[in-house]
Order: C-alpha cells, then structure tokens, then sequence
C-alpha cells in the first residue's frame, strides 16, 4: 500500500514595514525664513534707531507721573467692566423677557448707544451742564468733573455691548436646562444665578476678555475731557519736553505689557469655565 505525502505549505515571510516618508514643504519653510528674517531687520532697526530715544523712554517709563497715569487707566478699566457688566446683565435679561415694554426699552438703549460714538457720548455728558443746568432742583454746571463724565459714559457704552454678550451666553444655554430647573420648582432668579449664568459663562467669557482688552485701551479716548489716564500723562511730559515719540512708546509699551498679562489672564478663566468639554485644554 503505497503511502500518500503531503506538503505542508511554508508561511510566508512577514511584510516589511512600510516606510513613511514626510512631505516635503519646501515652500512652507522658505517663507517662514522669509518672514523671520524681515522680522529681525524690523526689530534691529527699531533698537538701533537713535530717533526713538530709548535712554529717554528708560528714564520716563517708572516715573511718577506716568504711573500715578497708569494706576487711573487700571481703576478706570477695572470700574467700568464690572458697572458695565452689571447693566448689561440687567438689560439683557429684560431683553429676553417676557415682558413687551422691557424688552422694547432694553433693545432701544442698545441700539442708540451701539449706534452712537464713544467720543460723542463723552462730549455730550461734559456739556451736560449747558443743556441742563438744573435737574430736579441739583446744580449739574459744576456737578460732574471729568473724572465721572469719564465713568458715565464709557459705563453706558460698555453696558450696550456686555448686554449682547451676556444675552449671547444666556441662549447658548440647551434649553432642557432650563425646563429641568422649572420641573424642581426653582425659581425665575435661582434658576437665572444657579443654571442659566454659570453655564453661559463659557460662552460669556471669551467676548467679555476680548471687551476688557478693548476698555483698557479705549480709556485713552478720556484724554480729550482732561482725565489724566496714561496717555494723558505722557502727552503733559511730551508738550513740555517736546520728546512725542519716546513718551508714546512709553505709553505703547505700557498698553502692551497690561494686556499681555490680562491676555493670560483671559487663558486660565477661559480653561476654567471650561471643564468637562472638548475644548478644554
């Protein structure tokens, strides 16, 4: 009986690894040199130029009156972000209220202070006194000094704008949030405090960042009505020196490291609020 062999088949030999070659982005990098090199003539031209005057930006740039300027700038920010968030708040919940007559007064206060300029807005309330020398028996020719006409008016434009932002935030909440608030008997103000706000807040955020950068520098509009903020106090020095452009850099450099740290500031709060998402980071 003659025996049948087989041949087992041999395994084949593994693949080799397929080789992964990056593209080449010639042009990509060419341009970046490109760039980087302009950027480093632009800066050595600047720290070389002698007409900038940088001993003169040194000996000015901690002094007393620039910093007495800059400490008024930072205040001044400070008070109007937090009364213009207030307002804005107030006027946007009205905006979103059920209520006819709030919604139409909160959308007519937008519209006309978003639709007028800041610099008007300063201008008519330093003359307030010539249009209403009294207001219910009070004198108001000596009433306001710069200073308040500076709080009112960037405070009222600042509110138009934080409305929309906080308005914004408040419909980016999912609104079975809400429903589910209402089904617990919460009521319209914990509801607003404990559920809406805190989870508008991330969208709130980033805008609210973007306006307090915007504040800062738009601060410097106050120097037309004497209000002696950073650039203020610089232009004094300047009209008395007749140094113009080392104070502005002064001033410059100043508005620049101020939003850098508030830059960084906005970062961390951003990541905070948040917690829990995609984007988070």
């Amino acid at each position: 009986m003659s025996a049948t062999l087989t041949k087992t088949p041999s395994a084949a030999p593994p693949a080799a690894p397929l080789r992964i070659v990056p593209a080449r982005r010639t042009g990509q990098w060419a341009a970046a040199a490109v760039v980087l090199a302009l950027l480093a003539l632009g800066i050595v031209s600047v720290v070389r130029n002698r007409a900038f005057q940088w001993d003169v930006v040194g000996d000015y740039f901690t002094s007393t009156a620039v910093l007495r300027g800059l400490g008024l700038t930072l205040w001044l920010t400070a008070l109007v972000m937090v009364l213009g968030f207030t307002l804005g708040t107030l006027l946007a919940v009205f905006r979103l209220s059920a209520n006819p007559v709030l919604r139409a007064v909160s959308w007519g206060y937008i519209w006309f202070f978003r639709s007028t300029p800041i610099l008007v807005q300063l201008l008519f309330w330093f003359n307030i006194g010539a249009l209403y020398p009294t207001i219910l028996g009070v004198d108001t020719v000596n009433l306001l000094d710069p200073v308040a006409v500076a709080i009112i008016g960037l405070t009222l434009h600042e509110a138009a704008y934080a409305a929309e932002v906080v308005r914004g935030g408040i419909l980016s909440v999912d609104r079975g949030q809400i429903e589910a608030a209402q089904s617990l008997g919460l009521g319209r103000w914990r509801r607003l405090t404990r559920i809406v706000l805190p989870q508008a807040m991330r969208s709130i955020v980033p805008p609210a960042g973007n306006m307090l950068i915007g504040t800062l520098k738009g601060t410097s509009i106050v120097s037309v009505i004497a209000v002696q903020d950073l650039l203020y106090s610089v232009q004094l020095v300047y009209h008395r020196t007749y140094q113009v452009v080392p104070l502005l850099l002064v001033a410059t450099i100043w508005y620049v490291l101020v939003t850098s740290v508030l830059g960084v500031g906005q970062h961390y709060v951003e990541r905070y609020y948040a917690r829990g998402t995609a984007g988070a980071r």
